[in-house]
């Protein structure tokens, strides 16, 4: 069982690690978003592309404004997938909770550890399963399937510059900002996997473990809601 914990705390700090990288990607979309408007403003006010202008004077080669507005979704998608085992690890996800909060620690693990093994962790399996051929196409491997033979496939691969392309402005590529779906769907299986071994060891008494699993919940909402609670309960009081 030791073994096992020391494994889920591994995972848990790579989750904590991506959560915290993504706080970095909230900054870099406000300015992206910022300098989008700020170039479509100019460019309409001096009937050009002023984002446009730049980049050609710049690299030689004209890039349309639309390319930051790939470029904003891009992050966001990024901050999205990054939040995953992050937000799992924490507990902040929406529960409704009827029975749930009046229950001993041990039963509380109980429920969550059946609806991790048996749903969560084939939800993110079946993920990656049906994820796998849309991001080999959008790459430009439109023939690979997860069921076909991996040698016969890795000799005939097709270029990659077949690789899918925005439709807006036909320069950013489709293809990384995909297989970040694969990425996010095996962070928050190892994260699952961590949540049920936390689950399983509160399952066999271990109640150390719940402490650990309180500390991940985050103190500054935990406080918002008591005071809510607080402040509900005056309300009705007077």
């Amino acid at each position: 069982m030791k073994t096992l914990l020391k494994i889920s705390s591994l995972i848990d700090r790579l989750s904590e690690r991506l959560g915290n990288a993504s706080t970095y990607l909230v900054v870099t979309i406000i300015f992206v978003g910022i300098l989008n408007v700020i170039f479509r403003f100019f460019g309409r006010w001096s009937e050009s592309d002023l984002f446009a202008d730049l980049t050609k004077a710049i690299t030689g080669k004209v890039y349309p404004s639309n390319i930051l507005t790939d470029l904003q979704w891009y992050i966001f998608s990024l901050l999205f997938f990054l939040g995953f085992p992050y937000i799992l690890k924490h507990g902040v996800n929406v529960r409704v909770d009827f029975l749930y909060g009046k229950w001993s620690a041990q039963k509380q693990a109980a429920v969550d550890f059946l609806g991790t093994v048996l749903f969560l962790i084939p939800f993110c399996l079946l993920g990656i399963y049906v994820t796998i051929p849309q991001v080999m196409q959008s790459w430009g491997y439109g023939s690979f399937k997860p069921t076909s033979n991996l040698l016969e496939w890795l000799a005939d691969l097709r270029s990659i510059g077949n690789w899918e392309v925005s439709p807006e402005n036909g320069i950013m590529p489709r293809a990384p900002i995909k297989s970040f779906i694969i990425v996010a769907f095996v962070c928050l299986l190892l994260q699952a996997v961590s949540q049920a071994i936390k689950y399983f060891a509160i399952m066999r008494g271990n109640l150390d473990v719940v402490e650990i699993i309180r500390q991940d919940e985050r103190p500054e909402v935990q406080a918002a809601l008591e005071e809510i609670e607080a402040r509900a309960k005056e309300i009705l009081g007077s």
